[in-house]
């Protein structure tokens, strides 16, 4: 899936085999950033990498929440690797941090779809749920490898 995303982005005469492609792989990436009973503390190989880059994981995580708030309309925030530094960035509609060389460690959707049911037009309620009781930290680690 990664190969058939990062051959497609970019190419309008190929933006419908990306946007479904890419779209298929962000949710799958989503669920999986989630667990029961998650958010908490990292575990501590990646509590280090959080701290370097951020401070704290307190940070980090109002950064991740800063910038699923300035997402205009659909897309994703994302906790990446870029090089040897950990970052916050946003992709609107089926964009990948993939496509810009950086390593997605976790992901949090914030197209309306993901929180309406549960939280109407409170985004704001629905990352902090995210971040504070399902985050999946153990994933993100996986992912930094």
């Amino acid at each position: 899936m990664e190969k058939i995303i990062t051959k497609t982005a970019g190419k309008a005469d190929k933006a419908a085999i990306f946007n479904n492609a890419a779209q298929t792989w962000n949710h799958t990436f989503y669920w999986r950033s989630m667990r029961p009973k998650g958010g908490g503390e990292p575990p501590a190989a990646l509590k280090q990498k959080i701290v370097a880059s951020f401070g704290s994981v307190d940070a980090c995580k109002k950064e991740l929440s800063t910038a699923a708030m300035a997402q205009f309309g659909s897309g994703w925030v994302w906790l990446v690797l870029d090089g040897d530094k950990l970052k916050v960035v946003k992709t609107a509609n089926a964009e990948v941090p993939l496509t810009k060389g950086m390593k997605p460690l976790l992901t949090v959707d914030v197209w309306e779809h993901a929180y309406y049911l549960d939280y109407q037009n409170r985004r704001a309620d629905y990352v902090n749920a995210v971040l504070d009781k399902l985050i999946n930290w153990e994933f993100a680690l996986q992912n930094a490898g």
